[in-house]
């Protein structure tokens, strides 16, 4: 099997702007997906059990799609070349497992139509982060400003919408909702605080295929320490995972979906920044809202005060979302990321040149890498395996489900799926 060598085309940086926004649309769909399968957690499932049956379908998930697109051979040397990413990339990859044990908590207590949007306060987070570390908005006009800031303010109000739409839905049970909505929030900092070492990659050169192949160590060794801390050690927790067997397939594939999701975010970060690409990612929080109302019924039972203030405080949230997305980086602004770089460059001995292009959509190590190996389809082979054996053992979800909804949400999320994969291809090659 050979590696394609074809060269990307260096973009122009209202190219790069456009791609971004694409990228973190598609985020949003796939985002939104992967989580449906965390309601099993209303069935009686442990979060902690739901948790390492999601993670497990995204270790095989970050192993799989990056050597299809690229290659096995492509990611070893994108990660010998920078080392010093790896120690980043498992950090992140915990905090990541950590927040999504706490969005089953959330989930659980306050459902999926809520939780959404509170814990998507992570793009608020990320803004501060990427001010503060990476000079993004460093340089940037009044306008920006206005547009970044007043997305933020949105969003903001928004979640307090929303937070307060829980005293409708679970009256009778103040201290259940309140618990759902500080896991929520919790999850919220960690996932912000673990896009610096998203941006720190990207700034360095690493193709996002690259870093999330590390990054799911992070996070399969911190989900089963956490259940099988929390289950009384591992058999508990084995035999907790045994009973849930019937289920873990539906487990599995949101974790999958869930990296399809994740990756074009990382291309989102890594084209526009973190301030913009994480907010419009966010957009996940609709998809959420769609799938727990519409599939899941979730808002059968609020009245018409909750219902107005679900509805109005996500649109609130997304409008702040759009907004900061739209706030395209000037030159000025740029100036200030490339110092970021440069500072990067220096500390780690790379090639500004060379990290340069791959910003711009260039893809230098792909001229460079080995030619594909034929364990590549054995990768592969065992990823399809694993899901023809958890789909024979595979039982209709305890849940109540809107079917025709089901089908719709299904058939937009693969829209997003082929157009936005299509796009990152032809302009980047998945650099």
């Amino acid at each position: 099997m050979s590696a394609v060598t074809e060269p990307a085309p260096r973009l122009s940086s209202s190219t790069l702007h456009q791609l971004g926004v694409a990228c973190g649309l598609g985020a949003g769909a796939w985002l939104g997906a992967a989580e449906a399968p965390t309601k099993l957690v209303t069935a009686g499932f442990s979060p902690f059990v739901i948790s390492v049956g999601m993670v497990a379908g995204v270790f095989v998930a970050r192993w799989t799609v990056p050597t299809l697109l690229k290659g096995t051979g492509y990611v070893l040397q994108d990660l010998r070349e920078k080392m010093h990413l790896v120690v980043w990339a498992i950090l992140a990859g915990m905090l990541w497992a950590v927040a999504n044990t706490l969005t089953v908590f959330a989930i659980r207590n306050v459902g999926l139509s809520i939780a959404f949007p509170l814990w998507n306060t992570n793009s608020l987070v990320g803004l501060f982060w990427g001010w503060l570390l990476f000079n993004e908005l460093r340089g940037a006009g009044a306008k920006q400003w206005v547009k970044v800031l007043g997305g933020a303010a949105a969003i903001v109000t928004g979640a307090c919408l929303l937070a307060l739409a829980t005293a409708h839905q679970a009256e009778g049970a103040p201290q259940g909702a309140l618990l759902g909505i500080l896991a929520a929030l919790g999850a919220g900092v960690l996932w912000g605080t673990m896009y610096i070492p998203y941006r720190k990659a990207y700034i360095s050169g690493m193709n996002p295929l690259s870093f999330v192949t590390v990054f799911t160590f992070g996070e399969l060794g911190t989900v089963f320490a956490l259940a099988a801390i929390f289950h009384g050690g591992m058999g508990p927790l084995l035999a907790e995972l045994n009973r849930a067997r019937p289920v873990m397939f539906w487990l599995f594939l949101g974790g999958f979906c869930w990296v399809l999701g994740d990756l074009f975010q990382q291309y989102a970060a890594k084209y526009i920044g973190i301030g913009r690409g994480v907010p419009l990612s966010n957009t996940n929080q609709l998809w959420g809202l769609a799938w727990g109302a519409l599939v899941f019924g979730e808002l059968a039972g609020l009245g018409a005060t909750g219902r107005l203030l679900v509805i109005g405080g996500s649109l609130v949230m997304i409008a702040g979302a759009v907004a900061i997305s739209f706030a395209e980086a000037p030159e000025s602004e740029q100036s200030s990321w490339k110092k970021a770089m440069q500072r990067e460059c220096d500390r780690y001995h790379l090639d500004p040149g060379r990290v340069t292009s791959i910003l711009q959509g260039e893809d230098p190590l792909a001229k460079e890498a080995p030619a594909r190996r034929w364990w590549e389809l054995v990768i592969v082979a065992g990823a399809v395996a694993m899901f023809v054996w958890l789909g024979a053992g595979a039982e209709r979800p305890p849940l109540a489900l809107n079917h025709a909804w089901l089908a719709v949400l299904l058939a937009a999320s693969l829209v997003f799926l082929v157009a936005c994969g299509w796009l990152l291809w032809k302009r980047t090659r998945f650099s």
